[in-house]
Parts: C-alpha cells; sequence; structure tokens
C-alpha cells in the first residue's frame, strides 16, 4: 500500500500537460508497434464516457446550487460573455469565406450514408434547439441536453432560492462540492484516456489517412488557427488592453488538447470549469457561461460549414460571388449555434448551406461523408477551437470588468501587459 500511495505522489506531482504529452507519444508508439492490441482504446472509451457522464450532472448541480445560495451574478459580464460567443462565431464564418476565396477547393466525392438526414433549413435547427430548452429535466440530463440542463436548473435553482431552507441549500453546496471533486479525479486520468484514443485512432486510420483530402485539410485546419492565434487574441486584447496570448496558450494548452482528443464539447465542460476555476474567475457565473458555450460558441463549427459548401459549389462547377459567400457565412453561423441540436453536428449541416446555391441534397450528402472521413482531424482540431474559446472569452469577459472596476489582472497577465 505504501508503495502505491508513493507511485500515485510521484504521479500527481508531475504537471498534467506533461503527463497528458507522455500519453499521447505511448499511444502513438503502441499503435505502430501492437496495433492489434484493441484493449488499449477502452482507456480513451473510459475517459470519455466518465466525462460525459459527469458533465451533466456536474452543470445541473452547480448551477442550481449557485442560484439557490442567492448569489447568482449574471450581470454585464454574462452579457459579455454571450456577445463575445456569438460576434466570434460570425467572424470565423467571415474568416473562412475569405480564406475560401484566396485558396479555392474541390473535393473528390464519395458515396454518403443513406441513413444520415440533414436538416430542411435554419428555421428547423432553431426549433429543435427551442424543443430541447423544454425537454422534461430528467430526460435533459440522462440525455447530456446541456440547454435544457440550464434552464431547469435556473428555474429549480431560483425556486429554491425562494422556499428551500438553510439545510436544503447546505446539501447542494455539499453535493456541489463532491461533484466537483469527483470531476478533478477524472481529469487527473487523462492522460490515461488520451493515450487510448490516440492509439484508437492511428491503429485504426493510420498515418496517411488523409493524403487523397490533404488541400482541404489544411485549409480547414489553416483558417481555425488563424482563428485561434490570430484572430481572437486581438478581440482578447482590444477588450483587455494586454498582451493576450498568456491567457490565449493556456486556454489552448490546458483545454484545447484534451478537446482535441476527446472531439466533444460536451465532455470538455468539465476540463473548463477546473480552468476557470484556475483562472480565478466567479464561479456563478462561468458555471452557467460554460455550458452555455458548448452550445454556441462554434467558431469550428462556422469554419467547417462554410470552407466544404464553398468547395462544394467549386467542385460541381457553380460560381460563387463575394456577397452571396456572406450570406451564405451568416446563415453558417446562425446555423453553427444551434449544431449540438443536431444528430450529426456541424457536417450534418452542410446540405444546408448548400440548399442556397441549388447543390443537389445527392451531391451536398456525399459532402458529408467527405467530411466524416476527414473528422478525425477536421473535428478534432474543431473541437479543440471550440472549447479553449469557452474558457477564453469567460475569462476575457471576467477580466474586462476586472479592469473597469480598477482590479488589477492575474498575475500572468499583469506582468506582461501594457499599462494605461
Amino acid at each position: 500500500m505504501k508503495a502505491f500511495k508513493k507511485v500515485v505522489s510521484k504521479y500527481n506531482s508531475v504537471s498534467l500537460i506533461l503527463r497528458i504529452f507522455i500519453g499521447i507519444c505511448i499511444g502513438v508508439i503502441l499503435a505502430l508497434t501492437v496495433p492489434k492490441a484493441a484493449w488499449i482504446a477502452t482507456f480513451g472509451s473510459l475517459f470519455v464516457g466518465a466525462l460525459k457522464a459527469i458533465a451533466p450532472i456536474l452543470v445541473a448541480v452547480l448551477v442550481t446550487s449557485a442560484l439557490c445560495q442567492g448569489s447568482s451574478k449574471l450581470d454585464k459580464r454574462f452579457g459579455m460573455v454571450i456577445f463575445l460567443y456569438l460576434i466570434t462565431t460570425l467572424i470565423a464564418s467571415f474568416v473562412a469565406v475569405i480564406a475560401s476565396f484566396i485558396f479555392p477547393q474541390t473535393m473528390v466525392l464519395v458515396e454518403s450514408s443513406a441513413e444520415q438526414t440533414p436538416p430542411g433549413g435554419v428555421g428547423e435547427v432553431l426549433s429543435n434547439l427551442l424543443m430541447n430548452i423544454i425537454v422534461n429535466p430528467v430526460k435533459a440530463v440522462t440525455e447530456a441536453n446541456y440547454m435544457g440542463i440550464l434552464l431547469w436548473a435556473v428555474v429549480f435553482g431560483l425556486a429554491l432560492k425562494k422556499v428551500g431552507s438553510d439545510t436544503t441549500k447546505n446539501m447542494l453546496s455539499d453535493l456541489s462540492e463532491a461533484v466537483s471533486t469527483a470531476v478533478k479525479w477524472i481529469i487527473n486520468l487523462a492522460p490515461f484516456g488520451i493515450c487510448g484514443l490516440v492509439f484508437d485512432s492511428v491503429s485504426n486510420n493510420g498515418l496517411n489517412i488523409f493524403i487523397d483530402y490533404g488541400k482541404i485539410v489544411a485549409l480547414l485546419v489553416g483558417t481555425m488557427l488563424v482563428v485561434s492565434l490570430i484572430i481572437n487574441p486581438i478581440i482578447v486584447a482590444i477588450c483587455l488592453r494586454c498582451n493576450p496570448y498568456p491567457l490565449v496558450w493556456r486556454c489552448i494548452k490546458e483545454s484545447g488538447i484534451t478537446a482535441f482528443f476527446t472531439r466533444s464539447s460536451a465532455a470538455n465542460i468539465p476540463v473548463n470549469m477546473e480552468l476557470c476555476e484556475k483562472l480565478g474567475l466567479d464561479r456563478d457565473v462561468y458555471s452557467v457561461s460554460i455550458p452555455l458555450g458548448a452550445t454556441i460558441n462554434m467558431d469550428g463549427a462556422a469554419i467547417t460549414i462554410t470552407i466544404m459548401t464553398l468547395a462544394a459549389a467549386n467542385t460541381v462547377g457553380i460560381s460563387v460571388d463575394i456577397p452571396t459567400a456572406l450570406i451564405m457565412s451568416f446563415l453558417a453561423a446562425i446555423a453553427a449555434c444551434g449544431a449540438s441540436g443536431v444528430a450529426g453536428g456541424s457536417l450534418l449541416l452542410i446540405p444546408m448551406a448548400c440548399s442556397l446555391f441549388g447543390i443537389s441534397n445527392d451531391i451536398a450528402m456525399q459532402v458529408v461523408a467527405v467530411g466524416f472521413i476527414i473528422g478525425v482531424v477536421q473535428d478534432s482540431v474543431e473541437t479543440a477551437l471550440n472549447s479553449s474559446g469557452d474558457v477564453l472569452f469567460a475569462a476575457t469577459a471576467e477580466y474586462y470588468e476586472w479592469r473597469r472596476s480598477g482590479r488589477a489582472l492575474p498575475e500572468f497577465l499583469k506582468k506582461r501587459s501594457n499599462a494605461d
């Protein structure tokens, strides 16, 4: 037992990021040397499954507890977070249009799956999203429907604030702490899970799977990197008037890397909650804004829809002018905010955008099939951009209010800031 405790202590003493990097390397090595050892991939499935299982409970408990305690502070900071989520999704879509015109792409179409059913239009996407909000609260938790979870958590939180006893409020506070502690334990095992995820991807697909679609993958990833490393930092710098990269790198390192391998914004909610706590953000605000961001902060999805749709137009010989492309990008940004309410995420919204140019549904669904082929990279980078942005803009809104009120920025930003 002492030896086991010593090993655990040594494991915990190493930086989580370093442990994750080691896990990635081990996963690649094992995939190349023993690709038939499928049991290794089980670690990845268990890790993602655990995150997906605990995330809905975490969100429901945190939001309900925060509101019933009477400490809810959904003030200007929350409004600014929502504004940043929406405006950056729209900007990302515009950037994707520019990138597509500078580097026009075509693709080799493949047969699509008959069981994939795209939504009929933006109205259907938004209708699905609204209907998901008023779903049965138990069903919302069991199906990880975060818009529904948020609505009912707010309702129950406000109701308990009005009629709940101190004992009930204390019980919810203790439950919130217990769930948060369980989340920390799961996140601490991330290196094993990511090792399994990397093994699964490399052993099943190899390292050369994307040769045929390399150019469009490069355009997708390149555009997402431009938004992540240039556009988003500019927005943060304008808001905080300091060097944004310490915050940007920290969000990418501690949120984006995990999201890249889990490929699920929902599964990354506990990771983002943990990072928000480390950044000193107000729990009452981020407990609502982070799960909301997993639904409406969809920069990567807007980029995917825009680039894949314009590539489809080029492939079938349709000439698209810039004004029409910008209208389509606005449509893509709106649709992306409802992507989590559609089975298949951003890829199944491509036919809706294609319809703007008169591209047949048969062709559009072949484009979707291409999307699923390149999804190992495309979806990973897309999720990393979306999820790290959730924390980045939650922190930006909070630190902006700190500056306005005369409170100093955190030390890791203050040392590098351009003091007024």
